[in-house]
């Protein structure tokens, strides 16, 4: 395959210009000047106005197996991540079974090879069943393949078991992924408690069930000396905490995601459960803080908590629904449109959270777009104005907050794994 004078955008390895770029045998074989690669025998990709990135990598998925395929499986799961430009993800151990052992770990790992589009990583459990009270079999998980560990969707409750897996995790050379909420603060609410949630006479979650929880894993992770990654920060004082940590050599990586990113309480006010998450959508003042810290870098990823739901699930009084939105097939979209085209954040920043920091983050290879490597990369039309239709998704879930949104940065290829993993027609 040739793609032909694409703006060739790599800000880890500090590339932007026009360039042709030849694929052979699932590597770039070349990375060129535009117009200089015969196109005689290839099949030629015309590129030119399109801009063509490192493919995208998300470290916090919700595949829906084992247990709910109606939701999602792991075939429909990578369908739509090829379709939003990712060419690797990472799967959350919230199944049922939990993902707690080896044994549904290795079954996992060979649906994945028969079925998946894009590559993808698992997490392992931190505790059995994700109940809080026993560490999960995490040095065979380890051996089995996890690629970090985590209780997502449960918070670790007890600092003696957080402890306890942090050392662990520490002599199998992995992080752990942390939900952080205190749920005797946050229960039984449903959305940010402020003046929304007053005004609507809804039970709220107060920013301080994030923060009180932010500040204590933080501390034990600095006391065990441990790797940690903050899931799906949502709060200015979240990231305080996260900075200050930093700067007293914790080794700490953060993510947050494109709903959090770009609503806030008051999109939650029309009580569409498509706006009900955990963490809430928070005030405007914590939204203005992540995209400021997403601009310097101090947000190192963005990941979706893709988090598929039936229908029937989402189609229920607000209180009742269960948390959680999708968002493989739109983040970059509706990130680029957002926060890019406004210039509120560099497409260096946003390229950089999008694809090398979060491989990073978890110790997996990096796309990059450079010769000899393995091809992963995306094609993005950055010109065409689109709506956003969920009934297009190749999710099999429907539960986006950006349904009807017009947004500009359409996925035109991706190619994961040196293979075509998701083609728009022209």
């Amino acid at each position: 395959m040739l793609i032909r004078g694409a703006r060739v955008f790599d800000p880890a390895r500090g590339l932007d210009a026009p360039r042709d770029v030849a694929i052979d045998r699932g590597r770039i074989a070349s990375v060129a000047p535009a117009g200089s690669e015969d196109p005689s025998g290839d099949r030629v990709i015309e590129a030119a106005g399109r801009l063509l990135l490192p493919g995208f990598v998300d470290l916090h998925t919700h595949l829906r197996t084992p247990g709910r395929e109606d939701e999602e499986d792991i075939a429909s799961g990578t369908a739509a991540a090829a379709a939003g430009g990712y060419v690797g993800i990472c799967a959350m151990p919230n199944t049922e079974p939990v993902v707690d052992n080896a044994a549904v770990l290795s079954s996992m790992l060979e649906l994945a090879e028969a079925s998946a589009a894009v590559s993808v990583a698992f997490l392992g459990a931190i505790s059995r069943g994700q109940e809080g009270v026993h560490l999960s079999d995490m040095w065979d998980l380890a051996e089995a393949g996890a690629i970090a560990f985590s209780d997502d969707g449960r918070p670790v409750a007890s600092a003696g078991l957080l402890s306890s897996a942090f050392r662990s995790a520490k002599l199998v050379g992995l992080p752990l992924s942390l939900h952080c909420e205190d749920r005797s603060l946050a229960s039984p609410g449903v959305m940010n408690e402020g003046e929304v949630s007053a005004r609507l006479g809804l039970a709220g979650m107060p920013a301080a069930a994030e923060t009180g929880a932010v500040a204590r894993d933080l501390e034990v992770a600095a006391y065990e000396e441990g790797r940690v990654h903050i899931a799906h920060v949502s709060c200015g004082r979240s990231l305080e905490l996260i900075e200050a940590a930093r700067a007293a050599g914790t080794r700490v990586t953060c993510e947050a995601t494109p709903h959090h990113l770009l609503l806030d309480e008051e999109d939650a006010a029309s009580l569409d459960a498509n706006f009900k998450m955990n963490p809430p959508l928070r005030a405007a003042r914590d939204r203005e803080a992540l995209v400021t810290a997403l601009a310097s870098g101090a947000i190192d990823c963005i990941a979706t908590d893709h988090a598929p739901h039936a229908a029937q699930e989402k189609e229920t009084p607000f209180e009742e629904a269960p948390f959680g939105v999708i968002g493989l097939e739109t983040a970059f979209p509706v990130l680029y449109t957002g926060l890019v085209l406004t210039g509120k954040v560099s497409l260096e920043a946003l390229v950089l959270a999008m694809s090398t920091r979060p491989a990073e983050a978890f110790g997996l290879p990096a796309p990059a777009i450079a010769a000899g490597g393995e091809a992963n990369l995306c094609l993005v039309d950055v010109k065409e104005e689109f709506a956003i239709i969920p009934g297009s998704f190749r999710s099999k879930s429907r539960n986006t907050a950006f349904g009807g949104r017009r947004v500009k940065g359409r996925i035109m290829l991706t190619v994961a794994g040196g293979r075509v993993a998701h083609k728009e027609s022209s």
